[in-house]
């Protein structure tokens, strides 16, 4: 019967993702629950002195793929690496995070291994032996109760969802040995925004800011700055080329669960919602008091962003002082 939980990380440039450590505690509340290990792969080039860390977060062992072929993320090596890794072994749950990275990787990994597969997740829990996964749908205006069948069950968790909780386990290397197989992509340039950017599916607070901003994103980016947080946009600031695609929330964008979202100037298209409904709180400000923002906010101020942002922004600046 199979049994067993695996975790894939993910790191970039030998430092693991926040999501990593989500999963990975998740992956250990579970396997509590079931009365089995956590097993972590680490896939990258270099990468033995980092994987020793997850042990930290509950890894029972850590298998390292290290090889200079998967120094840079691509599907076909990685998809090739995990699915011989999982093959060989009688595993009842493989739990990954819901990054750009991790809904590529998840579902060429579901279709090769023939896997029952639930993405963007933000529960998991067990119901008289039946594991029951909760997922948003219809762009988050259901809750949907999923039981997957069969094995193994794949979980892509929503990054910022999972609570991180260090549960010191053995954390056993294992190098494992691997074929790449046949890789019919390659990186050909890495492009790294400069500056100390936040990654917004990681960030704790983020400021975005709609069409109402008429793309001055002065009072945003200053409020970000106060609160630490991370500058979005919406789908129209981005078509208007007002700010990069990474910067977009929504359906199309990056899907976010911060703690707290600002919204500013931004109306609430459904596009939008889908991508941040699931944040903590939600602070909307706009001018107009019918715009269906205010429907999802816990809080809601009806202004002209551009006196009510500095307002909150100077307030801000006393509470810091």
């Amino acid at each position: 019967m199979a049994q067993g939980i695996l975790v894939i990380s993910e790191q970039r440039g030998g430092a693991f993702r926040k999501v990593t450590y989500e999963v990975i505690s998740e992956g250990r509340r579970l396997a509590d629950n079931l009365n089995t290990d956590v097993t972590a792969v680490v896939l990258g080039a270099r990468i033995e002195s980092i994987a020793q860390e997850l042990g930290k977060y509950g890894a029972d062992t850590v298998l390292v793929a290290d090889n200079p072929a998967l120094s840079d993320y691509t599907t076909d090596a990685y998809t090739n690496v995990l699915a011989d890794i999982i093959k060989s072994r009688e595993l009842e749950v493989i739990i990954l995070g819901a990054s750009f990275q991790g809904k590529d990787l998840a579902l060429r990994l579901a279709a090769r291994l023939d896997a029952a597969l639930a993405m963007e997740c933000i529960a998991i829990r067990q119901e008289d032996g039946t594991l029951i996964i909760t997922r948003p749908m219809f762009g988050g205006k259901v809750l949907a109760d999923v039981e997957l069948m069969g094995y193994p069950k794949m979980v892509a968790v929503r990054p910022n969802v999972m609570s991180i909780a260090e549960t010191i386990k053995a954390g056993s290397i294992e190098n494992i040995d691997m074929q790449i197989g046949e890789v019919k992509t390659a990186v050909l340039e890495t492009k790294i925004e400069a500056g100390d950017k936040i990654e917004l599916t990681e960030a704790d607070v983020i400021v975005s800011g709609g069409r109402g901003t008429g793309g001055d994103f002065a009072v945003i980016e200053e409020l970000a700055g106060l609160l630490k947080a991370a500058v979005g946009a919406s789908r129209t600031v981005v078509d208007e080329g007002w700010r990069p695609h990474g910067d977009q929330v929504g359906q199309t964008g990056k899907i976010v669960s911060p703690n707290l979202y600002v919204a500013c100037g931004i109306s609430g298209a459904i596009q939008h919602i889908a991508g941040m409904s699931t944040s903590k709180y939600i602070v909307a400000v706009n001018k107009d008091p019918e715009a269906p923002i205010f429907s999802k906010a816990d809080f809601g101020v009806v202004g002209d962003l551009f006196q009510v942002v500095p307002a909150i922004a100077q307030e801000m600046k006393k509470v810091l002082e």
